[in-house]
């Protein structure tokens, strides 16, 4: 005898206003904390991936366990979701070298392969229907996804128009609004909830980059750890509201077709139209953008090291003699340990660099800040070569080699 799975109260949250403010917040703080990880405290690429899933793993088991939507697990899981599918197309991109449009296409397809098993086995997409643990598998599994898609679409679009962080951030947000609008019209609810929530990813980590990058790099200039810090203060805020409010738990579950069913198909099938025109322009857009002439970003929002921008001879003269003297002096020490073969001892080295090239950053910076950003871009080359999870010995001579070419 078939048995049902378990009906339980609805484990997602209402769609409101809060939902998408605090989904857009959770993805600047947790790609910021995987760059942390990654980048600051040298752990990897590929290790950081391996720690947030293991972390992914827990998170989802106590997420499961529960019978009901509980803000803070529920939050802290789409969190580690949003580092863990951003870490993936990293891998894919920096360390397997899959080209961004390539990667594009396999998480698109993926995700069309998950939510056509979804439906086929659940006979519904909506959100408002997660009461039983298989749709709420297929769910998780969906956001995952979309988050690495989100990645993907995000990264390709600087590569493709070299936008800074606070032009980049004006495209996701425009197509969400396009979305919002189109769904106010009567769109399906269901695709135009799963256009946006991908679109909120590139959405987070440009509106990251421009208030953390330094007005050098066309930013704000508030520093990655400032800039977390707002965005996590404003994710417990809002979360302990909705904990103490219960303002966006949905009371009864939506688990038959009746609403569905209420929706127009002619206004869907017409919408849809409207859709696809946006998505042609939003093409268009991009190839004109691409067609420009421009420079490849300054930086990636998984902490990918800048660009390395043309640097005049003898440039650092402009800086203190003392410290561009200590800054050759720990390139040297780093490069004699790569070529002794010492790895552990070349990424404890430049450790010493990057700490003091950050803390020297708003003096040098004042003296000359299109010189502080092509060196900067030359130290983060190097940051990335020593610390690669699969280390090449003659990448690393060559970043640091360059390196100091420009610190003469």
């Amino acid at each position: 005898m078939a048995t049902s799975p378990r009906v339980m109260l609805s484990k997602v949250p209402e769609i409101t206003m809060w939902f998408w403010v605090i989904k857009i917040l959770c993805t600047t703080v947790g790609e910021s904390f995987a760059d942390w990880i990654n980048m600051t405290l040298g752990v990897g690429l590929l290790n950081t991936a391996l720690i947030f899933t293991a972390v992914l793993g827990g998170v989802l088991v106590w997420q499961l366990r529960l019978d009901r939507y509980v803000p803070l697990v529920y939050w802290l899981a789409v969190v580690v979701l949003s580092v863990t599918g951003t870490l993936y197309t990293d891998i894919l991109t920096d360390s397997v070298g899959v080209p961004l449009a390539l990667s594009t296409s396999i998480f698109a397809a993926v995700l069309a392969v998950v939510f056509g098993v979804w439906y086929a086995k659940e006979k519904t997409l909506s959100i408002h229907s997660i009461v039983t643990t298989p749709r709420e598998l297929f769910y998780w599994l969906a956001i995952l996804v979309t988050f690495a898609l989100g990645t993907a679409v995000g990264d390709w679009t600087l590569e493709l128009t070299g936008w800074s962080p606070g032009v980049a951030v004006l495209l996701p947000a425009g197509l969400i609004a396009v979305i919002a609008f189109g769904w106010r019209l009567g769109a399906n609810a269901v695709l135009s909830f799963w256009l946006a929530y991908i679109l909120t990813r590139p959405l987070g980590a440009n509106l990251g980059d421009w208030l953390g990058f330094s007005k050098a790099e066309h930013g704000l200039g508030l520093g990655t750890a400032i800039t977390s810090a707002i965005f996590l203060g404003a994710i417990l805020a809002a979360v302990a509201y909705l904990t103490v409010t219960g303002a966006d738990v949905i009371r009864a579950p939506e688990d038959s077709p009746v609403k569905v069913a209420a929706a127009s198909p002619s206004r869907e099938r017409f919408m849809l139209a409207y859709f696809a025109v946006s998505a042609v322009i939003t093409a268009v857009v991009l190839t004109w953008a691409n067609a420009q002439p421009h420079a490849a970003p300054s930086a990636e929002s998984e902490g990918g090291p800048s660009a390395a921008a043309p640097l005049a001879p003898g440039a650092v003269t402009h800086f203190p003699a003392a410290n561009v003297a200590n800054y050759r002096a720990i390139s040297s020490d780093t490069l004699a340990l790569v070529q002794a073969g010492d790895q552990a001892g070349a990424k404890t080295r430049i450790k010493d660099l990057e700490t003091a090239w950050d803390d020297d950053q708003p003096k040098l910076e004042a003296i000359d800040g299109d010189t502080w950003t092509a060196i900067d871009g030359r130290i983060d080359a190097v940051l990335e070569a020593i610390r690669s999870s699969n280390p090449d010995p003659a990448t690393e001579t060559q970043t640091l080699t360059d390196l100091l070419t420009a610190l003469r």
